[in-house]
C-alpha cells in the first residue's frame, strides 16, 4: 500500500472513531457492498468517502459521482483523497468534471485540487481550464493566489503553445513572475510565423 493510501484510510480510520463500521469497509473486498454505501441513507460522510476512494482505486466507476463531489468539497484533504482516486480510476468523465470545478467562479475557493488533477490527467480539456482558470486570477487583488500558482504549474507540465499568452502576462504578477517564466521556458517557439 502506497505512503498516500496509508495517510488518508488513517485520516479516515481517525475521523470514523476507529469504529466497527469501519473496519468492516476497509476490509471489505466486495465492490457491491462497497458501492451500496454510496447510495444508503443516513452514512457518515468519511463512510462515503472511503468507499468511494476504494472504489475509485480498484477501477469501479460507480464511484465517479461521489468522487466528483468530494473533489470540490470545503476540506482540502478529501479534494486530495478525492483527486487521487479519480486519477487512478480511468473514468473519461473526469477531465470534464475537473475542467468544469476549476473554472466555476463561485467555487474557485477549492479549485486548486480540480487544477492539480488536470494537469495529471493531460486531457484535451485540462489547457483550455487552466488558461482559462488563470486568466481569471490574474485580477488586480485576487485572493486565489495557490490556484494561480497550480494553473502555471500546470500549464508548464504541459508544455502547450496556447498557454503562451496569459503566461506572458502572468509575468506581470510578483507571486507568479518567476514560476510564469519558467513554464513560458518549456513552452516550444511557434514555427513558421
Amino acid at each position: 500500500m502506497e505512503r498516500e493510501d496509508r495517510a488518508v484510510l488513517e485520516r479516515l480510520r481517525q475521523e470514523s472513531g476507529r469504529s466497527a463500521l469501519y473496519e468492516r469497509l476497509a476490509a471489505s473486498g466486495d465492490r457491491d457492498e462497497l458501492a451500496a454505501v454510496l447510495t444508503a441513507p443516513t452514512q457518515p460522510l468519511w463512510a462515503r468517502e472511503l468507499v468511494a476512494y476504494r472504489l475509485g482505486l480498484a477501477g469501479d466507476r460507480r464511484a465517479f459521482e461521489a468522487l466528483v463531489l468530494l473533489l470540490n468539497h470545503r476540506d482540502p484533504a478529501r479534494c486530495a483523497c478525492a483527486a487521487q482516486a479519480l486519477a487512478r480510476l480511468g473514468d473519461p468523465r473526469t477531465a470534464r468534471a475537473a475542467a468544469a470545478l476549476a473554472t466555476n467562479e463561485l467555487r474557485v475557493a477549492y479549485a486548486l485540487h480540480p487544477v492539480r488533477l488536470l494537469t495529471e490527467l493531460r486531457a484535451p480539456e485540462s489547457v483550455p481550464a487552466l488558461v482559462t482558470t488563470l486568466q481569471r486570477r490574474l485580477r488586480p487583488h485576487d485572493p486565489y493566489r495557490r490556484v494561480a500558482l497550480a494553473c502555471v504549474e500546470g500549464l508548464a507540465t504541459l508544455g502547450d503553445p496556447r498557454a503562451r499568452p496569459v503566461l506572458q502576462q502572468a509575468l506581470a504578477h510578483p507571486p507568479l513572475a518567476e514560476a510564469a517564466m519558467g513554464a513560458l521556458a518549456r513552452i516550444p517557439e511557434q514555427r513558421g510565423r
